[in-house]
């Protein structure tokens, strides 16, 4: 490493070749604190800056990195000057060559950035820092903030952190300790660099632009805390008439209307009371929502007046509550520790995607959309003004849905359709599936104690719905056939048995019909009866029944009616059925009769509803799942209640 007194002398040189290549050894021995601190003390700060201030090309591009890193280490601060800072202005505004852009950024980026000197320090230039040290030099280049919005979409991604770089440190000291800060934010925005940064954030090269990028997203949330923190004052011209415009815009045909606010959504006459929460954020969103959409809130507004106090929609507290809602779902309130982790985060893995929120900047669209959506929502629930907080609880869920859970490089207008057209339905019930998450630990005994209960009630509810199925009666296949009635030898009558509960529930009654009957039989029709308390035990299987009535002589074969597979009820009890001795063995069961349903829905609810008639449970899957979504129904409808969910 060549020596701190070799690097001064070479800088001194009249030769521009041995400046420029001291210049660019010095690069990387100014980082070191100790070579600085000798650097200066040997004067060589005051060659280095006459460089930055009067050289050209490389020499000038290697001098400006170099004052940059004496800044960064925290040395150099007294050796700052406004000759240096219109030089560092000049060169952005004109010069063309990159590397040279980049230095001048940087220098004029640690200048913004570096704290307010405090007294007794020495310097030369008492508050020649922040962005109060640029301003002359700005005045001097209106174009200045132009052109360095300009080069943050520039394709070298060094300069573009550096321009950004800059931009952050002229936002964050502006917002700090100016007191016009809103009209720099204001320029800042009209000359496009939200939009610009926004599409950064969408882009490949996060890598290389990774901290600036966090840093905006981290100003841009400290902005909008700072609008929030601003009272709505009425006392204040610019605050009446935001307020006023939001009334003009509604086109009341009443000129002295006692309800001239409570129209609009507010809750009283005095609203400025109202924007506590949203502050002054929360008037800027409603006065653009209205000043864009003045056709659609026109029409919003004048339908509300024509419907009963309460069903109006209350646009005014919907749009408070959705800049609340943004604020809360976009973790506006994040402190810049929490950023600062992020950033830690950042520099041990690759992904980016959780790190970023591009729709961030979307501000104004996402309001809007989501101020739309609740309308829309409030028309398709029929909404009463009581049930504000249960369709804002939905806004919530679409909100969750559509932006916090959106990736970064999920378009605005992919967020503004699905704000659009996301369906009801769908909203309720990814409602309680974030519902059974935030409550199902911190609740689990709760609800488990509610679930039991609910699935008591849902197996009654089930259980009398399978009994009633035996009441109405159904219509049962069998073997018999019926060989007198058929003119035909090749072709048999089958009989089928149609069996029905009493009335009563006492007796199980049953008959053999034509397969043909399409009318069921009364009940004094059917003549066999079966004792429930008689019957001891049910008994299901499933087996094969292929039934093939093939005559050697016939040339049409004719297939039964069965399937390949027939489901078969057997019902057994302790007495034998007429006709059949018992043998002494009181235990032994004897088979009373034999069901064959004719699809499974009538074997479950046969087989379950004779199993409830003997005070058992149910054995099918069927009953099984009918139970479980019963319970689970009554459990979430519990659950909506509880927690005021529309």
């Amino acid at each position: 490493m060549d020596s701190v007194n070799e690097i001064i002398e070479r800088l001194g040189n009249s030769e521009d070749a041995v400046r420029k290549m001291a210049a660019f050894k010095l690069q990387s021995n100014i980082a070191d604190p100790s070579f600085a601190e000798m650097f200066i003390l040997q004067g060589g700060i005051i060659e280095l800056r006459e460089l930055a201030i009067n050289a050209n090309g490389n020499t000038l591009a290697y001098s400006l990195t170099s004052f940059s890193r004496l800044l960064e280490v925290d040395k150099g601060w007294e050796y700052v000057t406004p000759e240096l800072i219109s030089r560092m202005v000049d060169l952005i505004t004109g010069h063309p060559l990159i590397n040279i852009l980049r230095g001048a950024m940087a220098v004029l980026g640690a200048i913004v950035a570096h704290p307010q000197i405090s007294e007794g320090r020495g310097s030369m230039m008492t508050g020649l820092f922040g962005f109060q040290a640029l301003k002359p030099a700005i005045a001097e280049h209106p174009e200045f903030l132009e052109m360095l919005v300009e080069r943050v979409s520039s394709a070298d991604h060094a300069l573009c952190a550096n321009a950004l770089q800059l931009i952050n440190a002229l936002m964050r000291d502006s917002i700090a300790s100016d007191n016009e800060w809103q009209k720099f934010i204001k320029k800042l925005q009209d000359l496009g660099v939200i939009r610009t940064v926004y599409y950064l954030m969408q882009g490949s090269s996060l890598q290389d632009l990774a901290h600036p990028l966090l840093e905006f997203q981290a100003l841009m949330k400290m902005l909008i805390r700072k609008w929030r923190a601003v009272k709505l004052n009425l006392e204040r011209k610019d605050h009446r008439t935001a307020l006023k415009t939001i009334h003009i815009a509604s086109a009341s045909s009443i000129r002295s209307n006692p309800e001239k606010w409570r129209r609009l959504g507010f809750e009283t006459e005095s609203p400025a009371w109202e924007f506590e929460q949203a502050g002054f954020l929360g008037m800027m969103d409603m006065t653009e929502f209205v000043k864009d959409h003045e056709d659609e809130f026109q029409k919003i507004i004048h339908e509300q007046e024509a419907k009963p106090k309460e069903e109006r929609f209350p646009f005014a507290r919907a749009s408070l509550y959705v800049t609340s809602l943004l604020c809360e779902q976009f973790a506006v309130d994040n402190s810049e520790a929490d950023d600062a982790k992020t950033i830690m985060i950042l520099e041990s893995r690759a992904s980016f995607e959780k790190a970023f929120k591009p729709l961030l900047l979307q501000w104004s669209r996402l309001h809007t959309a989501a101020l739309f959506a609740f309308f829309r929502i409030w028309k398709e629930t029929s909404a009463l003004y009581s049930d504000f907080d249960k369709v804002s609880d939905l806004v919530r869920v679409l909100g969750y849905k559509t932006m916090v859970q959106a990736t970064r490089t999920k378009e605005i207008t992919e967020v503004e359709k699905e704000f659009a057209e996301y369906d009801y339905q769908r909203l309720r019930v990814i409602q309680m599936e974030l519902l059974e998450q935030a409550y199902g630990n911190a609740w689990r005994p709760q609800l488990t104690s509610v679930y039991e209960e609910t699935a008591k009630e849902a197996q009654e509810f089930i259980k009398e719905q399978r009994i009633r199925c035996l009441l109405q009666g159904s219509w049962f296949t069998t073997d018999r056939t019926d060989g007198s009635q058929n003119k035909s030898k090749d072709k048999l009558a089958y009989i089928s048995l149609f069996a029905r509960l009493s009335t009563d529930r006492r007796y199980l009654c049953y008959g053999y019909y034509n397969a043909d009957m399409d009318i069921e039989p009364r009940m004094e029709d059917l003549v066999h009866k079966i004792p429930v308390s008689s019957v001891s035990s049910v008994v299901s299987n499933v087996m094969p029944s292929v039934r093939d009535n093939r005559d050697s002589s016939a040339t049409v074969t004719t297939a039964t009616p069965f399937n390949s597979t027939t489901t078969k009820l057997t019902i057994y009890g302790r007495q034998p059925p007429s006709g059949i001795q018992q043998n002494g063995d009181t235990n032994k069961e004897y088979p009373l009769i034999v069901l064959h349903p004719s699809n499974p829905t009538i074997a479950s609810e046969w087989l379950d509803g004779l199993l409830f008639l003997m005070g058992k449970k149910p054995i099918t899957s069927e009953t099984s799942n009918l139970i479980n979504t019963v319970a689970k129904c009554s459990m979430k409808k519990t659950m909506l209640l509880s927690f005021r969910v529309l």
